[in-house]
């Protein structure tokens, strides 16, 4: 860490729980401390020390076109000359939420909030009050946002940092949130076997990106809605995170789902704090003015993020998609090959244009495998990567993410890099 770095961070901790506005951020779950960015362009970061790192972290995902994007920058520019904010309708939400339509056809209606745990948050709020029913269930490793009902065995930041719930839980809420373990379909059956008249919804990441990136198998999904359907209950997917990430429609394309619910985030802000929850009509309709249902927000809508989120989707065509899933892949495949020649025990795994890498000797598919990966060596793994120039997600539960800005050359520079670390740390050169 350099010197204004640290100073900063010395300063920071006097203000700040931790020095930061974000748990995870605090470097705690891999050592050292975190760097103070001055600056970001296209593929990379530049701190207050003048030192430049290759970033697959990306603002934990919603630079997808990659840092100062000019087209944004622009939309913003021009948003910004109009006025910051209105606290009334304006035509920059109606496109930007027609291109959410466009590309979501299932997306009959939505609503605008600033945040994916206000998005989550209103989401199950929504499917008690239109079933009647309070119970939702969740999977372990899953992580949905802040809110008091998702802090029930939830990834990120809160495994992390070694907690397995929060405090501050109301005790009479916690019974409310049943939790399953990912990617298991008995217990998904088993529990609306004996519960179903309970279950208000079941909300779950397609592709879960905090316990590390952890992709569903295309039978338990299809499990979820089958029973949610059966039993009246809600499918909420969470793609706060994968949305225009995991595939071009998101992990909805990539598995053909059709929710009750989707959660987005992230990706439709560009950079702004923007996320929205919608689905069917006739639950939306539900949500105030028009139903029982409250919800509100003094900033949703923000002109100036609904003009950052539309640049940033208007950016990303099929054909850019297809580009960044390429070069995801070329980079994983590299990282996978050079494990095996440094016999390391690696597990690489991604979907589009996210990935993640456990120190693990056999695929990752849920909360437990995570957990029993060996996390002193992805520390180790995370440190001397930074000490080179490649800036990673400073967690084993957390997702990286490649952007449209990133090139080959800035595949084969991290793959070079990563060959140093493995060499470092790894065993004898494997003999084919």
């Amino acid at each position: 860490m350099g010197k204004q770095s640290s100073e900063y961070f010395q300063e920071a901790k006097k203000l700040f729980p931790g020095g930061v506005n974000s748990p995870v951020r605090a470097f705690k779950a891999v050592g050292g401390q975190p760097l103070f960015i001055e600056s970001g362009s296209g593929s990379r970061l530049r701190d207050v020390d003048g030192n430049t790192y290759i970033d697959y972290v990306l603002s934990w995902g919603p630079l997808v076109l990659g840092h100062a994007v000019d087209s944004v920058q622009s939309a913003v520019r021009e948003a910004v000359n109009l006025g910051s904010s209105f606290g009334a309708p304006s035509p920059r939400e109606l496109a930007l939420g027609q291109e959410l339509q466009r590309r979501l056809p299932f997306l009959e209606k939505m609503r605008f909030v600033n945040s994916g745990t206000e998005a989550t948050m209103s989401a199950i709020r929504l499917a008690r009050a239109v079933t009647g029913r309070e119970n939702i269930i969740k999977f372990e490793g899953c992580y949905h946002g802040h809110s008091d009902s998702f802090l029930i065995g939830a990834g990120s930041g809160v495994a992390s940092l070694g907690l397995a719930d929060s405090a501050g839980l109301p005790a009479a809420l916690i019974p409310e949130t049943l939790v399953l373990p990912y990617n298991d379909s008995e217990a998904v059956k088993a529990i609306f076997q004996h519960h179903a008249s309970e279950i208000a919804g079941v909300i779950v990441e397609a592709v879960a990106g905090n316990m590390g990136l952890i992709p569903a198998d295309r039978a338990f999904l299809e499990t979820i809605a089958l029973l949610c359907e059966e039993h009246s209950s809600l499918f909420i997917v969470d793609e706060v995170m994968t949305g225009f990430r995991a595939a071009y429609g998101g992990a909805c394309e990539l598995y053909q789902l059709q929710p009750d619910l989707v959660c987005l985030g992230k990706v439709i802000g560009g950079g702004f704090p923007v996320a929205a929850f919608g689905g069917k009509a006739c639950y939306m309709d539900q949500i105030a003015p028009l139903g029982p249902v409250y919800q509100a927000g003094t900033l949703s809508g923000n002109p100036i993020a609904m003009a950052a989120g539309l640049a940033t989707l208007l950016g990303l065509g099929v054909n850019a998609f297809a580009e960044m899933e390429a070069r995801t892949t070329r980079l994983c495949q590299g990282i996978q090959g050079l494990a095996k020649k440094y016999q390391l025990p690696v597990q690489v795994q991604w979907r589009g244009s996210m990935f993640s890498l456990f120190f693990a000797d056999k695929p990752v598919q849920n909360f437990k495998d995570a957990q029993s990966a060996n996390y002193e060596q992805f520390a180790n793994f995370h440190q001397l990567l930074l000490t080179k120039g490649i800036y990673w997600a400073p967690s084993q539960y957390e997702s990286n993410f490649l952007s449209l800005a990133h090139t080959d050359r800035d595949i084969e520079q991290t793959l070079q890099v990563i060959e140093e670390v493995f060499r470092k740390i790894g065993g004898r050169v494997w003999e084919s």
